[in-house]
Formats: structure tokens, C-alpha cells, sequence
């Protein structure tokens, strides 16, 4: 039998579940291990899944060594090339696709009715805020800054609290299904409304857009999630391409079953 680790951290995690379940009904041992685990094994997997090694952030570098090794003696999905891109959202400035508009920089900041200030590594909206004050924006920036890190600034796009963000889902490549996702900076809105979200049939921009940005990646994505959302313009422009662990939705339609499906492809 297929033995394969599923790379995770010691908090919750409500994909998991669902995910070993589709796993064993689709001849796969999947064996829960803690990504930092000292005593952890990894040559023994025929492949290694990172998902929900959420807490990696404050120990990026630690993370980054940790899919390097792993890659050495196991099938690391996605891999540590991969990873080590994609944890670092100036990849945005990369891709090639319309992105939403960002400003790297604390100084001279664009006339933008509403700011969103993050650090380009982070996860879950840590260190993030949205404001309608230009030199908040760029104190907060500059903080970043004086902290050594990379700040990102965006406008913030009033049409995602009535479209919502669109997220689509890919395994080994192929769209398994897309969910609109409850915008994390509207207000209101908690930490528990940032895994809601209701399934929706992206349109076909929507998909022509995602495909082009991964039809750029060259190595092997056993997941990918395309966050999308539409400039004023009404064209779609991507937010953030997922590739390292990101939440997928596995509670929908036929996801975990595609998901383990393509788990079972690339090994």
C-alpha cells in the first residue's frame, strides 16, 4: 500500500479528516505527522503532503531547510522549489497575469480611497490592516520595514464583499471546484467566517486566468488554489496563487475525492 504523510502542525485542522478518509478509500496509508517533529521519519513515505503547517511563519527559514530535506529522501507535494517561492508573495510581481494593483513601498504611497498594509510573508491576515488614512497606510508600511520585512500595499476593492473572492481549486493540475470565499478584511468579519464559503461555477475568464498562471509553474502541483477577484474594471485580476498550504475546501462536491485521486496519480 501507498504510504504517505500528511504534514500538519498541532492545531485545528477540518480538512484533515475528510482527507485521510479519501486517502484510505483510495488505497493510500495516510499517517499524520508534525512538520517540525524531530523524531519524524520522512524516507519511509512515498510521499510527503504538506498541508496544514500553518504556524511555519514565524519560522520561515526553519520551514523552508525542513522542505528541503524532506525533498532529498521523499516526494515532496508541492515541492520545496515551489514552497520556497510561493511563501514570498513578491512573487506577485512575477507571474506575468494581472494581479491586484500593490505598491511595495512605505514611501509615496498611490491616492487610493482605502489601504491594505501586509507583509509580503505572512498568512491569515497577520500584521494586516485596511484603512481609509493614507499615513496610517504608510506608518504601518514603514513598521514592516524597520522590522526587515518586505510591506505590501493595495488598495482595498469594495466589490469583494459583494462578489466575494473566488477561489479555484486544482489537483494534479485539473480544476476540481471553486467556492466563493467570505472576504477576510470586511467588517464584521471573524477568524471562524475565513474557512466559509459556498461553491460557485467560475466564469470562463476566470478560468482562462488561473490556467495561464499555472501553466507557468513547471514542476509537479498536487494543489493549487487560485484566489481571484474582479477590478472595477470588471476583469479578473489574481489576489494570490496557493501553492504551499492553503485551506481547499474539502467538504464540497466530490474535493477530497479528487483529491486523493490526484495523490494517487503522482505516485
Amino acid at each position: 500500500m501507498t504510504i504517505c504523510a500528511y504534514a500538519t502542525y498541532d492545531g485545528p485542522d477540518d480538512d484533515r479528516e475528510l482527507t485521510l478518509e479519501a486517502w484510505s478509500e483510495a488505497g493510500i496509508d495516510g499517517r499524520v505527522v508534525r512538520w517540525d517533529d524531530p523524531e519524524a521519519d520522512w524516507s519511509v513515505f512515498d510521499a510527503v503532503v504538506v498541508r496544514s503547517t500553518w504556524d511555519y511563519v514565524e519560522r520561515r527559514a526553519e520551514f523552508l531547510a525542513w522542505t528541503r530535506r524532506v525533498g532529498e529522501v521523499s516526494r515532496l507535494l508541492n515541492p520545496a522549489e515551489v514552497i520556497e517561492r510561493n511563501t514570498d508573495k513578491t512573487y506577485l510581481r512575477d507571474l506575468g497575469v494581472a494581479t491586484v494593483p500593490t505598491h511595495w513601498s512605505s514611501h509615496d504611497l498611490p491616492d487610493w480611497p482605502e489601504y491594505v498594509v501586509k507583509p509580503a510573508i505572512s498568512a491569515g491576515a497577520k500584521d494586516t490592516i485596511r484603512t481609509g488614512d493614507r499615513a496610517v497606510a504608510a506608518a504601518h508600511a514603514a513598521r514592516l520595514e524597520a522590522a526587515g520585512r518586505t510591506a505590501m500595499v493595495q488598495p482595498y476593492l469594495d466589490m469583494v464583499e459583494a462578489e466575494g473572492e473566488t477561489s479555484l481549486l486544482y489537483f494534479n493540475r485539473r480544476l476540481s471546484h471553486a467556492v466563493r470565499r467570505t472576504p477576510m478584511l470586511a467588517a464584521g468579519t471573524t477568524s471562524a467566517d475565513n474557512a466559509r464559503a459556498e461553491l460557485r461555477d467560475p466564469a470562463p475568464d476566470q478560468v482562462e486566468l488561473a490556467e495561464k498562471v499555472l501553466a507557468a509553474i513547471p514542476q509537479a502541483l498536487l494543489y493549487a488554489r487560485v484566489d481571484l477577484v474582479r477590478l472595477s474594471d470588471g476583469s479578473p485580476a489574481v489576489i494570490e496563487l496557493e501553492l504551499t498550504e492553503p485551506y481547499l475546501y474539502l467538504r464540497y462536491d466530490n474535493a477530497a475525492k479528487n483529491f486523493a485521486a490526484a495523490l494517487r496519480e503522482l505516485v
